[in-house]
C-alpha cells in the first residue's frame, strides 16, 4: 500500500483527483486496501491513484463513484486528469514507463521512443504528421524527449531493446540523421544497466513478432505489456497473455546478435551512412 503523502491538490488535475478520492474514501472511513478490495484491484494501486503517481482510470473511477456515492465527481475528474501531450493511446503506457523496474523493448520498424535522438524523432514524427502545424510536431517531438529522462535519473531502469535490422536499414530522416541515431545507439549500449541487441534478418525464423512489442515489469505490480501499430496500441495485463509474450520476448532475445557484436554492427553501418 503506498504510504500517504500531502500533495497540493490544485497543483494539477491529477493531484486534485488523488485529493478528492482521498477525501471520499476518508469520509466512507475505508482503507486503501478495503477501497481496492470492492473496487477489485490492489490497496497500492489506489494509493497510486491518491499519490498522484499513475493516471486514474475511467472504469475505475465510475466504480469507486457507486462505492464512495460521489455520483460522477470521480469520472469527470478523470477525464481532466487524463489530458495529456502524448497520444491518448499511449498516455497509460508512458505513464508506467516512469514506474517500471525494467523494460524490454523490440522494436521490428522504428527505433524505440525512449533511444530515439530528437532530429530521428522529428523526422518521424513530421512524417507520421505530414498535415500537422510545425508547432504541433514540435510538441510531440519534446514529449518524446521528456520520456527519455527516466534513462538519466538516479534510479533507471534497466532497459532491453531488440532491434529488427530492417530498423537500422531504413534512413529515417536521411544519412546523417540515421548515422547520428546509430552513433547514440551505441552510446546508449555501453552504459549500466542498458542492453541493444539487433536481431538480423537471419534470424526471423527463429524469432517472430509481429509489432512493436514492450514487457514492463515492476517492483510491487503484475508485468503488463504495451503492444502498438499504426496509430493505435493496446495495454496487455491479463497474466496468460503477458506471459505468452515474455517467452515469445525471449525467444527474439536468445536469436539476436549478442550485446558485443551488435555493438559492432551500429559502428560499421555508421561509418557506411557517412560515406554513403
Amino acid at each position: 500500500m503506498s504510504r500517504p503523502k500531502e500533495l497540493d491538490p490544485y497543483h494539477n488535475p491529477r493531484a486534485f483527483y488523488g485529493a478528492e478520492l482521498r477525501r471520499l474514501r476518508e469520509r466512507a472511513e475505508l482503507s486503501q486496501e478495503q477501497l481496492g478490495e470492492r473496487a477489485f484491484c490492489s490497496g497500492s494501486y489506489v494509493g497510486q491513484f491518491e499519490a498522484a503517481s499513475r493516471r486514474p482510470q475511467l472504469e475505475l473511477s465510475q466504480m469507486f463513484d457507486q462505492l464512495l456515492g460521489s455520483g460522477e465527481h470521480l469520472q469527470r475528474l478523470c477525464r481532466l486528469a487524463r489530458k495529456t501531450n502524448v497520444a491518448d493511446y499511449f498516455a497509460d503506457a508512458a505513464e508506467l514507463e516512469r514506474l517500471a523496474g525494467t523494460i524490454c523493448e523490440y522494436a521490428p520498424v522504428l527505433v524505440p521512443g525512449l533511444l530515439q535522438t530528437e532530429e530521428y524523432a522529428r523526422a518521424i514524427t513530421r512524417t507520421a504528421n505530414p498535415f500537422a502545424p510545425q508547432e504541433h510536431v514540435e510538441d510531440l517531438v519534446r514529449a518524446r524527449m521528456d520520456r527519455q529522462r527516466i534513462l538519466d535519473g538516479s534510479d533507471p531502469p534497466v532497459l532491453w531493446a531488440i532491434l529488427h535490422e530492417a530498423v537500422l536499414r531504413a534512413p529515417m530522416g536521411g544519412p546523417e540523421v540515421i548515422r547520428r541515431q546509430l552513433l547514440r545507439l551505441a552510446e546508449l549500449a555501453r552504459r549500466e544497466r542498458m542492453v541493444i541487441q539487433v536481431l538480423p534478418f537471419s534470424a526471423m525464423a527463429e524469432a517472430f513478432i509481429a509489432s512493436m512489442l514492450s514487457v514492463m515489469t515492476f517492483a510491487d505490480s503484475p508485468a503488463v505489456v504495451y503492444t502498438e501499430g499504426a496509430g493505435s496500441g493496446q495495454l496487455i495485463e491479463n497474466p496468460a497473455l503477458v506471459e505468452h509474450s515474455a517467452r515469445a520476448y525471449d525467444l527474439a532475445r536468445a536469436a539476436a546478435l549478442s550485446p558485443a557484436a551488435t555493438l559492432e554492427l551500429l559502428a560499421s553501418m555508421a561509418k557506411d551512412y557517412e560515406n554513403p
